[in-house]
């Protein structure tokens, strides 16, 4: 060290002598030259340790799955086998899908996924089976049966719904003493109950507590039946619906059978369209004349008709006190397979047997009638004599049914 310390001392010195003499300032290159063009006496022997080898790069081993894939295909990949079976049947290894795979993907339809909560519920509640329902509070209740519970109706309008007599019968049930409510015998017809509350017995007989659903049906009637529903009449309308009463227990179970009457009449030579229900508002509804629904009626004509009968016909008649005219008349052309005049008649008054006298004023014969349209509902031309058929929404609404 201390040969190092006089051989930097020395250069030094000559560095300074030497810039003394030069007004040009020397640069760390100049020093590092001029450090090492100087002689000195002491020789240094430095040696540094060798770098260290760099590893020697191992070839790649072969494709484990496919020996016979180049692996320069898939540099910087990661390689995912697929197993496909071939046109011969042989398992094969490749790196793409197969094409089935890729269009199932492409068409498969994404949804979100349930929660694993929601799917505990589910199973749960299939193991367990349905839960009891919900206990109400008393507000609730009362909020329920003020504003959705059915309000309470007279007496005898419940027992002609409940199918036990019509209501002019059920009356007669009331006065007789025959009917308890609660207990006590009910002569009042408009005692307003609730079948759901009430206890009503009719001859020692409990009244259901579930009123019958409502049933709304078009009839072609055919010729020879009453519009009645007496038992008493041998061929009435309502025979044509036995077996409609005698599936209802299949079709509503725990109801009881409805009492079924029609909206209406026609005489026992007419045929064509009538309705028929268990519904009392709908059948008071629509055989009012405030609902003034225009029905439409073909009239089979005896003979020959020409134009003073359809000008009689137009002038209307007297029924029952009151001056009746038809809304439109109209002589059909003829067909082959009907040779007799056929008039359309429409009226909307309905009186009892309102198109016959109309007929009858214009001195022609009539052969046969048939009701085809009540309101905007036509009778379908598929339904055959003596059948039936459930009116739906769209056409109750066509017969002017405003519930």
């Amino acid at each position: 060290m201390a040969a190092i310390a006089t051989a930097v001392a020395a250069a030094t010195s000559a560095f300074t002598s030497f810039n003394l003499t030069r007004a040009t300032p020397y640069t760390r290159r100049h020093i590092r030259t001029f450090i090492a063009s100087s002689s000195s006496p002491n020789e240094f022997n430095i040696t540094f340790a060798p770098p260290k080898p760099k590893p020697k790069p191992e070839p790649e081993p072969a494709n484990p799955i496919n020996p016979n894939l180049d692996n320069t295909e898939l540099s910087g990949q990661l390689y995912i086998p697929w197993i496909v079976r071939d046109e011969k049947g042989n398992l094969t290894l490749q790196s793409t899908p197969p094409a089935r795979l890729l269009h199932d993907m492409a068409n498969a339809s994404t949804g979100k996924k349930k929660k694993k909560g929601k799917e505990i519920a589910s199973k749960a509640a299939t193991k367990v089976g349905p839960t009891a329902e919900p206990k109400h509070s008393k507000a609730a209740r009362r909020f329920y049966n003020e504003n959705f519970r059915d309000p309470p109706q007279r007496l005898a309008k419940v027992l002609a719904a409940s199918g036990v007599a019509s209501r002019r019968s059920s009356e007669e049930l009331i006065f007789q003493g025959r009917v308890t409510v609660n207990g006590s015998v009910c002569k009042t017809p408009q005692t307003k109950v609730d079948p759901a509350r009430d206890i009503i017995y009719v001859n020692g007989n409990r009244l259901p507590k579930k009123l019958p659903s409502k049933v709304y049906l078009a009839l072609n009637k055919p010729k020879g039946y009453i519009c009645s529903s007496g038992e008493k009449e041998t061929k009435s309308v309502m025979a044509l619906f036995d077996d409609f009463i005698k599936s209802w227990d299949k079709r509503h179970p725990g109801q009881p059978k409805p009492r079924l009457y029609t909206v209406g009449r026609l005489d026992v030579a007419t045929t064509g369209l009538i309705i028929v229900t268990n519904d009392g508002e709908f059948a008071h509804q629509i055989s009012h004349p405030s609902s003034n629904l225009s029905k439409e009626y073909i009239a089979t004509i005896d003979g020959e008709v020409h134009k003073r009968h359809l000008i009689a016909i137009c002038e209307g008649t007297v029924i029952d006190g009151v001056h009746c005219t038809p809304d439109n008349v109209e002589l059909l052309p003829g067909q082959p397979d009907k040779p007799r005049p056929r008039l359309r008649i429409v009226v909307h008054e309905g009186r009892n047997h309102e198109v016959r006298e109309l007929v009858k004023n214009a001195g022609l014969q009539l052969r046969a009638l048939k009701r085809i349209r009540i309101g905007g509902f036509r009778l379908p031309a598929d339904l055959a004599l003596g059948k039936h058929v459930e009116l739906n929404q769209a056409q109750l609404k066509a017969l002017g049914w405003k519930s």
